[in-house]
């Protein structure tokens, strides 16, 4: 089972992650149905388009946001290792962030309604979006050993057992819905990936204010806060 096949075990109706970015006043909500077919059009376009293969390197430099969510989620369908720094066979940046060791650079546009870019395309650049959205909703790639690097240097079992035991340090369980201002990817691990293999759903909170958390905390029926 790949990585992402377990951070997605959800029911589909299910609440996975709702994003708030408090400077840009803006909330969105993916359930695991919408989440796994972004997810899957990621892992298409990545193994169909660009040719990556279990155990390639695929470099994600992005911010937390539910876009980023559907980046590591394909990647790792894919069987790709997530990086954030050296050689990789795909890079994410966001716009107007530069990138060098990476064969493809791929911009995600972070826009909230996932918009793509339009005709704003640098050079030898390729716009996420645009390109993954033309693929299939559903992946049918081979299946991911679980020896295989997927995060960190850790393998498939080695971060899903990491991330049993940070779910449990955090007394984080299915019924869990967890609001969280950490940043990725330095703490992807905490801030989404134990939760997702937790079976909780995540209220990922981008740009803070403080005057809106206990908002937030209220209007969404959190039960954790990670800070």
């Amino acid at each position: 089972m790949s990585l992402t096949e377990k951070l997605l075990q959800g029911a589909p109706a299910q609440p996975l992650i709702t994003h708030y970015d408090d400077d840009a006043d803006t909330r969105v909500e993916l359930s695991v149905a919408t989440m796994r077919n972004w997810a899957a059009k990621t892992a298409n376009w990545l193994v169909q388009e660009l040719d990556v293969s279990p155990g390639d390197r695929v470099a994600v430099l992005l911010p937390a946001h539910w876009q980023t969510a559907a980046v590591l989620l394909g990647a790792w369908w894919a069987g790709a290792e997530v990086v954030t720094a050296g050689e990789s066979s795909v890079a994410f940046v966001p716009p107007g962030a530069p990138v060098d060791n990476a064969a493809v650079k791929a911009i995600a546009s972070l826009d909230p309604m996932g918009r793509d870019l339009g005709d704003e395309i640098p050079d030898g650049y390729v716009d996420y979006l645009a390109e993954s959205r033309l693929c299939g909703d559903d992946y049918f790639g081979s299946p991911v050993p679980a020896d295989t690097l997927c995060l960190m240097g850790f393998t498939v079992d080695e971060i899903l057992s990491k991330a049993a035991e940070r779910a449990e340090d955090l007394g984080l369980t299915a019924s869990s819905r967890v609001l969280s201002t950490l940043d990725w990817p330095a703490n992807l691990m905490d801030g989404f990936v134990t939760v997702l293999a937790a079976g909780a759903s995540l209220v990922q909170v981008s740009n803070a204010d403080p005057a809106k958390l206990d908002k937030h905390e209220e209007t969404e029926r959190t039960t954790t806060v990670l800070t």
